[in-house]
């Protein structure tokens, strides 16, 4: 099973030694390079910069948020970045959570699905070329109503590399990740444990019947999963448990927090509920305390380079096609050990 990195977004500066690295995911064979954006660094420019840095891993924004940015200015930053990394793009997108969506970009976020899907074919148009981008939406009118009338359908003055670039929805909600099956071309989860693959599987085997022609024959499912190599197996799930705590907690709101409905879906509703609580109060120390070890090996590879052999065989028997790392790994070197074949 390919495997690659997701580094995240920058928090505060550059990682420690971020180009030495960035070399030495692809040099130890990692399959990609994957980042994030939040309210922080941009998703696009660290992967352009990782482009010119090296030559046969994958690039993939996991995710870049679809209220950041217009479709069209999506599909232009895309198309770019693809012709710059010689067709090694991954276009990653996530309607993001109303906390960023509103707070931080200033769109509105209701009805986020119906606006994914509008989002996905207006920039499959401008990948595409094939005619004047032309639409005429809910959420996205082009040209635009009103204004000065001067609005005119253009067409991508850029021919794309890939006009069928590939692009994937991150998810965690069942509709999404039929949205993921019935659209995209393929689906990024986060916090996927393989206890739960029935579930996935009947959500996105619902997206593919809406399909037409049912799954096409491209269509990847990709996991970010933490791992940390470790002797001893609390130590490791010690360094897991604040980012744990951190997103069943702290991000999103109290009744609209997406990653808490994921492990409140897994059947840890209570103890979720409890770290939110901790968390919102202030006491995160608490909240990644209260986190058992056995919860923390549902959704994370912990524990010696053995253990973590066997146990991403859980991952490998299930929906999931590839895995990538979540963050970037000081020992990349020991990472590797544990996790390519």
């Amino acid at each position: 099973m390919p495997v690659g990195i997701n580094v995240g977004h920058f928090q505060r500066a550059l990682p420690d030694r971020w180009g030495d690295r960035v070399r030495q995911i692809e040099d130890l064979g990692f399959d990609g390079i994957w980042c994030s954006e939040a309210y922080g660094s941009d998703v696009f420019t660290p992967l352009a910069w990782c482009a010119a840095r090296t030559t046969r891993v994958r690039l993939g924004t996991a995710v870049a948020q679809i209220p950041a940015r217009t479709p069209a200015a999506t599909a232009m930053a895309a198309a770019t970045l693809d012709h710059l990394s010689g067709g090694r793009l991954v276009l990653g997108l996530g309607a993001s959570g109303p906390q960023v969506s509103e707070g931080w970009h200033g769109v509105a976020y209701s009805r986020p699905l119906a606006r994914t899907r509008e989002y996905v074919d207006v920039v499959r148009e401008v990948l595409a070329r094939e005619r004047p981008l032309a639409y005429e939406g809910e959420f996205h009118r082009l040209p635009m109503t009103g204004g000065t009338g001067l609005g005119k359908p253009l067409r991508s003055s850029l021919h794309s590399l890939r006009p069928d670039l590939p692009i994937q929805l991150g998810a965690e909600g069942p509709r999404n990740i039929s949205l993921a099956a019935e659209i995209a071309d393929g689906w990024h989860a986060m916090f996927f444990s393989p206890a739960s693959d029935p579930f996935y599987r009947e959500a996105l085997d619902a997206g593919f019947a809406r399909r037409p022609g049912g799954r096409p024959g491209r269509f990847e499912v990709i996991a970010s999963v933490p791992v940390v190599v470790d002797e001893d197996v609390e130590r490791a799930a010690d360094r897991v448990r604040p980012d744990l705590a951190l997103y069943m907690g702290g991000m999103g709101a109290r009744g609209a927090n997406f990653h808490y409905d994921v492990f409140a879906r897994m059947g840890h509703e209570e103890l979720a509920a409890r770290v939110q609580d901790l968390y919102l109060r202030g006491e995160k120390k608490a909240a990644a305390a209260a986190i058992p070890t056995a919860l923390v090996e549902q959704v994370a590879l912990i524990g010696p380079v053995g253990k973590i052999r066997e146990d991403i065989c859980r991952w490998g028997s299930t929906v999931i096609d590839s895995i990538a790392v979540q963050g970037l790994p000081v020992d990349l070197d020991t990472v590797a050990r544990a996790v390519l074949a």
